[in-house]
């Protein structure tokens, strides 16, 4: 096992399941420390794969559309270094098909507020406990991709990863010149709990890929939106 002093640490935002647990995972066997946030005190997957590398995975509570829990979560952080902070968390309306003129203000708020505006805040919020050369990353979509919408569809979550992708630029545009890489990372659609079992992909046909992406980039200063293939997704 690697040295603590000398091991590498990645902050997963959602990570009780899915493709969050499945990054998780990865990065575990590749011998990085892993701190992984869930929500409630249920037990998870995440709590599982603690129980086998107790050394390797921490795991925190956090609400995302929470500020005091952010700010919270930063504070039992505090002697933190990460090499990489990634939010995961994300939701998606239950009827994906309605149109954006058909879906209810609320649901419509709570994909927003999660999938657009809390991975902001988290960002902000924990950014300097990133390395001056670390990474920030956040689970993007291709749905997110303006250019790319030619069949319409999802428009709630199209829209609110539109949106997190537009946020991430401004946050880039506000940090040029800064070492840290930035990405966007766009998984494919994946069979999860989010994704339906309709989806082409399996977790582990996209999320070894998106990591083995996500390490590539290091060193990589300013902002990518990137597919699992290490593509450029057109905004």
């Amino acid at each position: 096992m690697k040295n603590r002093a000398t091991q590498k640490t990645i902050l997963i935002i959602g990570a009780s399941r899915g493709l969050g647990y499945a990054m998780a995972t990865e990065f575990v066997t590749k011998g990085w420390h892993v701190i992984g946030t869930v929500r409630g005190k249920d037990r998870t997957l995440l709590h599982q794969l603690a129980d086998k590398n107790p050394e390797r995975v921490e795991i925190e509570q956090l609400e995302v559309t929470e500020p005091q829990q952010i700010k919270a979560l930063r504070e039992r952080l505090s002697d933190k270094v990460l090499d990489i902070l990634f939010h995961n968390a994300g939701i998606a309306n239950k009827n994906q098909s309605e149109s954006i003129a058909e879906v209810s203000t609320r649901e419509f708020e709570q994909v927003m507020v999660t999938n657009a505006l809390s991975p902001m805040r988290v960002i902000e919020c924990l950014q300097d406990l990133v390395s001056a050369t670390g990474t920030i990353g956040v689970m993007s979509s291709g749905q997110g991709s303006v250019s790319n919408n030619r069949n319409g569809g999802h428009e709630v979550y199209r829209g609110s990863k539109a949106a997190l992708n537009m946020y991430m630029r401004s946050y880039a545009a506000r940090h040029a010149g800064e070492s840290r890489t930035l990405l966007l990372m766009a998984p494919g659609w994946v069979a999860t709990e989010l994704g339906g079992a309709e989806a082409p992909l399996s977790i582990e046909e996209s999320i070894p890929k998106v990591v083995k992406v996500m390490l590539s980039q290091q060193g990589k200063p300013g902002l990518q939106y990137l597919d699992r293939e290490g593509k450029t997704v057109p905004w």
